[in-house]
């Protein structure tokens, strides 16, 4: 896969600034012509399709009414770094506030990102526009959380499904989307007649299946989804589940699996990252991260999952954080972790972190040899304590 073209763009934002990547010219017609080439390209397995270099998103803070200025600004997205291979799922966990779902939307587009690069097939589509941002967007699809406000109470569930095809009529001419749709009905296990129902007529579990329905109408090949069961039971969340995954092996789909909850993720996801007050702490395989988590901040996640068997429970540890999480408008200098870490030093105040293989472990086989944001990163099985 060829390397990705870089546009030429302001290195990083000041504190106080909140560079806008709109403000850069897009690209001509010739690269347009470049770059919807490039993304209609067939996707190669084992090669990243999503390269994300540096993401940042700053909201900023305004005082006064008739004349606005800028007083600060909210860090929900800090400079993050990640892949997403073909056919893969990346999980992304944290707690609330973290910027999980921000990140979505940025690779969604529905934000325009403050500063850095979201690479599809080698493209950067925050400088994309026109019909090459047109073809992303079909590309690019996404399930939303609340299946009961992300369906239209006055459409049916044939004008909800079939609505992209309103926007990219290529996929599903006039004539042939009635059947289209039926046929994704069935696909996600619903029956074909439901057609010309409204969504108040079908269970959470039901809706959230008419959701994916319509992020798979335009044959996409990255699914973004955001906490897609946290609103459901925990029988129904096994069930959307099993059918997410079944659904990925059947059209060969790449998932960015956004949960707060720890079990569902390691159960989907081949590889996982694991956010704190936007940054990324740590990123690895499921095996590493859940059984060999090198970040304390993972490790004190970790320590916090129920153990379903009482002798064990009484066995482990329970790392239990000190403080509240500080405000992403006034983040400490720094690690952004250190005011809550035990094992915070003089160090982890002056100098950020690096997202990066510790030291220690480099050129070893070890599970722990994966990428962590810690100046004192060390190996500690807090599940296997259990």
């Amino acid at each position: 896969m060829a390397e990705p073209t870089k546009l030429a763009k302001d290195d990083e934002p000041k504190d106080d600034a909140t560079p806008n990547v709109s403000e850069v010219e897009t690209v001509d017609a010739a690269s347009e012509e470049e770059a919807l080439a490039a993304i209609d390209a067939p996707a190669q397995r084992g090669e990243p399709i999503l390269q994300v270099r540096n993401l940042v998103k700053h909201f900023p803070l305004t005082q006064g009414i008739l004349f606005r200025r800028q007083i600060g600004a909210v860090k929900a997205v800090d400079g993050i770094s990640f892949d997403l291979y073909q056919g893969e799922t990346l999980g992304i966990v944290g707690e609330s506030g973290c910027g999980k779902s921000t990140v979505a939307k940025l690779l969604m587009n529905l934000e325009q990102a403050t500063a850095g690069e979201i690479f599809y097939k080698g493209q950067d589509i925050t400088r994309l526009s026109g019909r090459a941002l047109k073809a992303v967007r079909r590309n690019i699809q996404m399930v939303f959380q609340d299946p009961y406000t992300s369906l239209n109470p006055r459409m049916t569930v044939g004008d909800i499904i079939g609505e992209p095809f309103d926007i990219h009529p290529e996929v599903a001419p006039k004539g042939d989307r009635r059947r289209k749709v039926q046929e994704l009905l069935d696909v996600v296990g619903l029956n074909p007649e439901y057609i010309n129902r409204y969504p108040h007529q079908f269970s959470g579990g039901q809706r959230q299946r008419i959701g994916i329905a319509r992020g798979l109408a335009l044959n996409p090949e990255v699914i973004i989804c955001d906490e897609p069961v946290s609103a459901l039971d925990v029988s129904v969340q096994a069930q959307v589940i099993n059918l997410m995954e079944r659904l990925q092996d059947e059209f060969n789909l790449s998932y960015v699996f956004i949960a707060h909850d720890l079990s569902i993720v390691r159960h989907i996801s081949d590889r996982v990252g694991v956010m704190y007050l936007g940054k990324m702490a740590e990123i690895g395989t499921d095996e590493q991260i859940y059984d060999h988590p090198t970040h304390p901040y993972t490790q004190a996640l970790l320590s916090a999952v129920p153990v379903p068997d009482p002798d064990a429970r009484d066995h482990r540890e329970r790392i239990i954080l000190a403080g509240d999480v500080p405000s992403p408008a006034n983040p400490p200098s720094g690690c952004r972790f250190r005011t809550r870490c035990w094992k915070a030093q003089d160090k982890c105040a002056e100098e950020v972190p690096l997202l990066a293989v510790p030291e220690r472990f480099k050129g070893s086989d070890s599970p722990a040899a994966h990428e962590s944001a810690c100046h004192f990163a060390e190996e500690k099985d807090v599940v296997g304590a259990a």
